[in-house]
Order: structure tokens, then C-alpha cells, then sequence
């Protein structure tokens, strides 16, 4: 290991710290060194407070000058809540900056770069570059894309089921991997259901976690089925956003409004146009996505190619039954060369469980 890829990791590692805080912006780390000592170091925190940058730029004082920055993403160079970064490290007179990788957003990416150089400063960039894009994996798309990162979460037994034939789920999986799962509800800014799982469930789909996040709760509801004494609508432990086609109850949307839940209609005619829905979620800033909902709903993302992550807790178990459902239904493939793979799988031990972390190739993608 180079001495660039020892600080750039302990950037990186600081950075991850606050995953679930930072978004819509990415997770940025920095450190600071000068005669081989770390005088600064510093993470983005929240959204419209000072950069990585910043922070590690403050805690070393005059010790920044001559020294060496490693930040994990391309320092700003606009105007936006703060002020550009890069400025701020020639104002500070850093003599090298070492970066992991680019900003993502081809609008703005190298700008950075151009900036320190022209200020006579070194720039050196693809340090842990891999790292910094996966850690981030949320922002690039959304940065580029306007929409959210989707990712797909169900928990199996071995052979595929999410339910007995009665439609017994409680438990499937071990207290673990549940725990596991309120980590990733707290670090998604929404989490989505279809109205049939509030229907069978009433899920509270918060994130029970010592300082955890509590996600938008987002539930597909076609013709606003929606129970009036469901749990999201009640308990007031996060908002809740309704999707609908415009097939929907009109006097059932007037009983929701009134008690300050937002109803959104998408183009679907009979259907909640899933499409729609993502771009709405994009226009207002939701830069991730977690679905939690049944087959149908996991085989609408999946079979239209709008998946970005797919995260699967499998548990020792088997159910059987042709009756049992399963988490992905709905009309599936009907060629074997269609079948989608994921890419870059995982297996981790969980508890008694097992947790896949995959990624759904793209179509049109070359194998």
C-alpha cells in the first residue's frame, strides 16, 4: 500500500461515517497532511453545511499551508449553498491535492480539477478510485440521472418464498438480518410498498435503530385502497407520500388530503405508472429508493429494467407449496436469455441468514 492510498482510505473510511446524513450530496472525506502528519481532517456532514474540504481545512489552521489534501470526490468549483472548495485550498495554499475520482456530473467534472491547476497546484486523481465511485453509487446516478437510486430488498426462504400458502411471514428471518434491514431503511431517504402489503402487514416501515432515520414512506395505491386506520397514515413517525393512477377515489384523495397526506396521480391510466413516479421522485430530490414490497411490485421495477441494487436475505428454511408466494412474480420472462443477472454478487453472513448484494445488468448492456 502507497503512502496516497493510506490517507486516501482513511478519507474514504471517514466519509462512510455518514452515509444516511449527507444525501441528496455525496459522501465526501478529507485529510490533511504536511511533513508526514495528519493536521486536518474533516466529512461533509449534511446537505447545505461546509464540505469535507472545509472542515479538515479548519481543523489545520496554518498547518494546511505547503501541505497535502486526499479528498474521496473532485473539489467543488461553483457557487451553490457554499462556496467552491477548490478556492478554499488555494486560499489556504495547499501545495498537492490527491483525488479519488471526478465529479460525476459531466456538466461540472474536471472543472475542479482546471481550477487548482491553474493555481500552480499539483492534482493527482484515481487514488481509490473504484472505492470512492461505489461508496457513492447513490449520487452518481442521481447526479447524472435526476432520479433515485433503486434498490430492491426481500427476504426468502431458500426456495423462494415470502410467505406460507396462508400468508404467515412472521418471522422469516432472524433478528439479525431484520436489524440489518432497519440499517438500510435508516440510510435511504425513501421506502416503498405497495397497498396490498399495508392491507395484509400494516407496517410501520421505520428504521428502529439507536439514531436511526426514519425514510418517506411511499406506498402504490392505484384506487387509494389504503386503510384509513393504517399505520403510516396514523402514527406521525414519518411522512407518507401516496401514488395513484387516475383511476383513483376522489373522495377517498379529499379524506387523505385532509389529514396531510400527500396523493401524487401518474400518467397510468388503471396503474401506477412506476416511470412516472421516479421522475416525480427525482424532481423533488429523493435520491434513493428502497423497495420492500411484494412480487408484483418487485417484478414491475425489475421487468422494466428499473433496478439499480438488489439486496436478498435468504434464511435456512423451506416452505414448499405452488401456492406460497414468492418475491418475484408478476409475468416474468419468457426466454432464458432475457433472465437477468447480477453482476458483482456478495454473500455475508447474517445472524442465522444469508445477505446477496447484487447488481441487476442493464439491458442492451454487453455480457
Amino acid at each position: 500500500m502507497s503512502h496516497h492510498e493510506f490517507y486516501m482510505d482513511l478519507a474514504l473510511t471517514n466519509a462512510q461515517t455518514m452515509k444516511g446524513q449527507t444525501d441528496p450530496n455525496p459522501l465526501v472525506g478529507s485529510v490533511i497532511v504536511n511533513d508526514q502528519r495528519i493536521v486536518g481532517i474533516g466529512a461533509h456532514l449534511k446537505a447545505g453545511e461546509p464540505h469535507a474540504e472545509i472542515h479538515a481545512i479548519r481543523m489545520a489552521g496554518d498547518l494546511a499551508h505547503g501541505g497535502t489534501i486526499y479528498v474521496t470526490l473532485e473539489p467543488c468549483s461553483h457557487y451553490g449553498r457554499t462556496g467552491p472548495c477548490a478556492q478554499a485550498i488555494i486560499d489556504a495554499g495547499i501545495r498537492k491535492v490527491i483525488i479519488a475520482t471526478l465529479d460525476p456530473n459531466p456538466l461540472v467534472s474536471g472543472n475542479g480539477v482546471k481550477m487548482l491547476e491553474n493555481a500552480g497546484i499539483e492534482v493527482i486523481a484515481g487514488i481509490r478510485e473504484e472505492e470512492s465511485r461505489k461508496m457513492n453509487e447513490v449520487f452518481n446516478k442521481f447526479i447524472v440521472e435526476k432520479r433515485p437510486f433503486v434498490t430492491l430488498k426481500a427476504a426468502s426462504t431458500l426456495d423462494g418464498k415470502i410467505a406460507t400458502r396462508t400468508l404467515d411471514s412472521k418471522w422469516i428471518t432472524s433478528p439479525d438480518a431484520r436489524q440489518d434491514v432497519h440499517q438500510l431503511r435508516s440510510e435511504n431517504m425513501a421506502i416503498l410498498v405497495g397497498v396490498g402489503t399495508v392491507i395484509e402487514d400494516d407496517p410501520e416501515l421505520t428504521a428502529r435503530i439507536p439514531n436511526g432515520r426514519n425514510p418517506l414512506r411511499i406506498v402504490l395505491d392505484s384506487a387509494l385502497r389504503i386503510p384509513m386506520e393504517a399505520k403510516v397514515l396514523n402514527d406521525g413517525l414519518a411522512e407518507t407520500w401516496i401514488f395513484t393512477s387516475r383511476k383513483y377515489n376522489r373522495q377517498k384523495r379529499q379524506q387523505l388530503e385532509a389529514r396531510g397526506i400527500s396523493i401524487f396521480e401518474t400518467s397510468g391510466e388503471i396503474r401506477v405508472d412506476v416511470q412516472d413516479m421516479l421522475r416525480m421522485l427525482g424532481e423533488k430530490s429523493i435520491s434513493s429508493l428502497f423497495i420492500e414490497g411484494g412480487g408484483t411490485i418487485n417484478s414491475a421495477f425489475l421487468e422494466q429494467g428499473l433496478i439499480d441494487k438488489v439486496v436478498l436475505y435468504f434464511a435456512p428454511k423451506l416452505i414448499g407449496g405452488k401456492d406460497a408466494p414468492t418475491f418475484l412474480e408478476g409475468t416474468g420472462f419468457g426466454l432464458m436469455k432475457d433472465a437477468v443477472e447480477l453482476a458483482g454478487g456478495e454473500f455475508t453472513k447474517v445472524g442465522k441468514d444469508f445477505r446477496f448484494t447484487g447488481y441487476p445488468e442493464k439491458r442492451g448492456e454487453d455480457k
